[in-house]
């Protein structure tokens, strides 16, 4: 057993990654009653819901659970990147018969703040994991104060170092294959390619550049024996892996445990929409891309109409989590025609682990990739 797993108290590390708007508790619970780690996406819950998903987790297992949230900087309001966006979409405004000057501008999710953490404080959660980076030197002593495990994505070699170097108890390796979004937050210090990139430091404003910055991404099984040599830290492999055998590969490479994700979309705990699982059950789930048109940052997904239309990292679209607002009423159009052309059908590049199963029949048969 290893030192993360002695300090949780379990046996084998097996995560279920978070991912928001396909799960809800039901799911982390479903994961933890087989033996796995469950997790909360915490991102775009009010308070009220957080405080009730929070209270469900800890009443409802007594395995170690996880939940995530996320460490960006709000941009600062830019109408002008706002109005060539809108321009962009306004051609399919006009073909569903959609008013584009009635869309609000917003944000739709909020990062980590002492305002979330008075929520979560009183229920002293297991392990609390960041995308994006950590959050502030004070808010992260007040996560650790609590006694939670800390972890967060690296995507990089350089990545895994700062969080190391900030006090993580864990890194999550971060392969190219993961679906949903990347955990991205530092410049690469490779000599710049063409093009613009953002400040040093955490957190730059992603879009434009977002090309360039993609070139220092790795596939996991190219990461993580890079991240393994070069931390102290346990490190966690995601990415790619969807069944047993991935899990003994990952564990090859030297990782102490392993989160997926995918795997556990079609999943009858699952909330993923109708829409979403056929696409991920289909022939097109082999073909996905980062994209930027959904959020603002890169994340992958399965392709389809407006990422082929628009191109998936199109400059246009404007900085996280601002170029949601301007999208959902195209996505909301077409999804009541039961179509997903402008839905953020979130998958990684191996959807074959997704099945129409209970999450605890996926989890045990994950669990075998780690043996007796």
């Amino acid at each position: 057993m290893n030192s993360l797993a002695q300090r949780l108290n379990v046996d084998r590390l097996l995560l279920q990654a978070p991912m928001a708007g396909s799960q809800g508790s039901a799911l982390a619970l479903s994961v933890c009653a087989a033996g796995g780690i469950g997790a909360l996406p915490a991102a775009m819950l009010s308070p009220e819901a957080l405080t009730q998903e929070l209270q469900t987790l800890s009443n409802g297992t007594d395995r170690p659970w996880n939940v995530n949230f996320f460490c960006h900087t709000p941009p600062l309001p830019d109408p002008a990147r706002e109005a060539r966006w809108r321009e962009a979409l306004s051609p399919f405004y006009a073909e569903a018969g959609l008013d584009i000057n009635a869309v609000p501008a917003g944000a739709g999710r909020v990062p980590f703040s002492h305002a979330v953490a008075d929520v979560v404080e009183p229920f002293r959660p297991p392990i609390v994991s960041f995308h994006f980076g950590l959050p502030a030197p004070d808010l992260l002593a007040r996560v650790k104060a609590w006694g939670s495990v800390v972890l967060s994505s690296a995507t990089t070699v350089d990545e895994a170092l700062w969080l190391e170097a900030q006090g993580v108890d864990a890194v999550i390796a971060q392969g190219l294959e993961a679906g949903g979004h990347r955990g991205m937050f530092l410049r690469p210090h490779a000599p710049p390619l063409r093009g613009s990139l953002p400040p040093e430091g955490a957190d730059p404003a992603w879009g434009g550049p977002a090309p360039d910055l993609l070139t220092s991404q790795m596939g996991l099984f190219a990461l993580l024996p890079q991240v393994v040599a070069a931390v102290q830290v346990p490190v966690i492999a995601a990415g790619g892996i969807a069944d047993a055998t991935g899990v003994r590969a990952a564990l090859a490479l030297g990782a102490s445990g392993v989160q997926v994700g995918t795997a556990y979309l079609c999943s009858d705990e699952a909330s993923t929409s109708a829409i979403h699982r056929a696409a991920l059950q289909s022939e097109t789930a082999r073909h996905t891309a980062l994209t930027t048109l959904f959020s603002g940052r890169p994340a992958r997904g399965i392709v389809n109409r407006v990422m082929r239309e628009l191109g998936p990292l199109n400059p246009a679209a404007p900085a996280f989590p601002t170029a949601t607002a301007a999208i959902a009423p195209l996505r909301a159009h077409w999804e009541q025609q039961g179509r997903g052309d402008f839905s953020p059908l979130w998958s990684g590049q191996n959807a074959s682990g997704c099945q129409a199963l209970p999450a605890g029949d996926i989890t045990r048969q994950l669990l075998r990739g780690f043996g007796d």
